[in-house]
């Protein structure tokens, strides 16, 4: 029997004097309440998952809190997206601007993670340490080898020539077209990236493309060299830097707190007044009704829920999503257009709003995105296996009894149809079509000027924008403030959904042989190789539904 104790008996968080707002290798950062994993022995880590949202409110009071004398950044690895990394980073720039420190220390240092902390004063690498400096770079899979080598048949059926969600199962090699905007993706986010890092160590632009091209990050010496650290000193030092700063003796304790601490601190009560709701959907689209992922029967209650509730003025719907299904996409759509005609909707992308992801904004009063968030894809695809060379090699085959002329239109064994073939075409074209003509309406563009820059094609935010897919570059934050104004209000509450859920009912909701299986094996292999294992074998990847959906994610690892 498992017994757990005072599970309501946290204390209170005080922020003593002289603190140091602390980013750490526990700080992890999430789009959205769905994304939180608890396991049974994480009851008492409450507070290392922190909302984007909160993280950048915390900063900004950060700022005039008496109390915060400056901020630390001691993280090797950033777990957090691309758009959230941007987000803490301008956050902590604004923060510089009230004259207390930021300092910044690392040992073996991801690219990621020395992204946010470039940002710092004074950045402090540990000796024997690095910093992984390489620029960004996409490995593509291609699987139609293996298909043809094991008799696997795979019937692709697809609108756009860019996309390249079903590229592997049809080429052995990149095309042109993915090529093409993998590349102009990758240039796009890395110009972002390595312009902010460059101006903030005061590095030559051509130098800054050297150290990077050479990996000089990875010797210490030539890191403080070519300035990508400016000393090189053991982490104790690095405390008596951060004592001497903040005028205290070396026996008195250095109070540092974290991120989900310093929020803890102050009231999360949402008050009696005006709200404004903001709405996560962060994940894969699917149909159903869990809590993870974007399942539409639970988004169409949250949205309905919403749409009801007086009190909440005016929704930002959160978006941070490469799509899935066409179906669930349309059936979120439709909810937030009816909840669009009664209150203020402002839609904010993260990492993704890609596909389906893109679709489901088609509703907005207005879309802000961030500069690196992959955006568009506005395509649809089909892919049906089946496995008729497979099962006549090893002495397998079938006969059909059926009622109708097409009652067997496909089969696992003898695949697709001709006429089957031909009405699932009609089906991707017909989502296609309507994809482009809530694009066209939103947007208040021309069918041919959506096509042009659709057919599956994916853009960085900053392109989106220069197109006309999205309205503004900003953050949630921005969002925020927008949707406020737009229902009149100077004075308001934020709130979130869906709700976290508690310790227990995360726990108690996993507790079955799929879900703890699955979260063994991401455990053992890490989160991004998790994702890829299911991209290749995930059977919903390959099931005929028709599908709105982004292949790729892209990280600064």
């Amino acid at each position: 029997m498992l017994v757990f104790s005072a599970m309501g008996s946290e204390k209170s968080v005080v922020v003593k004097k002289n603190s140091v707002l602390t980013i750490n290798l526990k700080t992890n950062i999430m789009d959205s309440p769905t994304e939180e994993r608890k396991g049974l022995f994480d009851i008492g880590d409450q507070d290392k998952n922190v909302l984007i949202y909160d993280a950048i409110e915390a900063i900004n009071k950060a700022k005039t809190d008496n109390n915060i004398k400056g901020i630390s950044i001691e993280t090797d690895f950033m777990n957090a997206g691309i758009t959230q990394i941007d987000d803490l980073r301008n956050a902590i720039q604004d923060f510089k601007k009230s004259g207390k420190f930021v300092y910044a220390y690392g040992n073996a240092v991801s690219q990621s993670a020395y992204y946010l902390g470039s940002v710092a004063d004074q950045y402090y690498l540990n000796p024997a340490g690095m910093i992984e400096l390489k620029g960004l770079a996409t490995e593509v899979a291609f699987y139609k080898d293996f298909a043809d080598k094991y008799g696997i048949g795979i019937e692709v059926i697809r609108h756009g020539k860019f996309k390249s969600a079903v590229e592997p199962f049809l080429r052995n090699d990149i095309s042109p077209e993915n090529k093409e905007q993998l590349s102009t993706l990758l240039n796009d986010i890395w110009k972002n990236t390595s312009s902010r890092i460059a101006a903030s160590r005061k590095i030559d632009t051509v130098q800054f493309r050297t150290v990077v091209d050479s990996l000089y990050g990875m010797i210490p010496d030539l890191g403080l060299k070519y300035k990508l650290a400016d000393k090189l000193i053991q982490k104790t030092e690095y405390d008596k830097i951060i004592r001497s700063k903040l005028n205290i003796k070396e026996d008195d304790k250095l109070n540092k707190i974290s991120l989900g601490k310093y929020i803890a601190s102050y009231s999360d009560d949402e008050g009696s007044g005006d709200r404004v709701a903001v709405l996560y959907a962060s994940g894969s689209i699917n149909g159903g009704n869990d809590y993870n992922d974007i399942h539409s029967e639970k988004y169409i209650k949250y949205i309905r829920d919403l749409q009801e509730n007086d009190k909440v003025k005016a929704v930002v719907f959160r978006i941070n999503s490469p799509g899935g299904s066409a179906n669930a996409s349309d059936e979120i759509l439709f909810e937030l257009q009816q909840l669009k005609k009664k209150k203020p909707l402002v839609i904010s992308f993260g990492d993704y709003a890609a596909s389906g992801g893109y679709y489901i904004a088609m509703a907005a009063d207005k879309i802000y995105s961030e500069p690196n968030t992959l955006t568009g894809s506005i395509g649809v695809f089909g892919v049906i296996p089946y496995f008729k060379d497979v099962a006549n090699k090893n002495g397998i085959r079938s006969d059909i009894v059926a009622t109708n002329a097409n009652s067997q239109y496909y089969s696992s064994l003898n695949g697709v149809t001709p006429y089957g073939v031909s009405m699932i075409t009609k089906s991707v074209e017909g989502t296609y079509k309507r994809f482009v003509h809530f694009v066209t309406q939103n947007r208040k563009k021309s069918f041919e000027q959506i096509d042009s820059v659709g057919g599956g094609r994916v853009w960085s935010g900053t392109r989106a924008k220069q197109i006309g897919l999205v309205d503004e570059l900003g953050t949630l934050n921005d969002a925020v403030k927008f949707a406020a104004q737009k229902a009149g209000m100077k004075s308001y509450n934020v709130v979130s959904y869906p709700k976290r859920m508690t310790p227990f009912e995360q726990i108690f909701k996993d507790l079955n042989e799929d879900d703890i299986s699955a979260r063994v094996v991401q455990n053992k292999i890490g989160k991004a190789n998790y994702q890829l294992l299911q991209q290749i074998v995930e059977e919903r990847k390959l099931q005929s539904e028709v599908k709105m959906e982004m292949p790729y994610q892209i990280k600064i690892n």
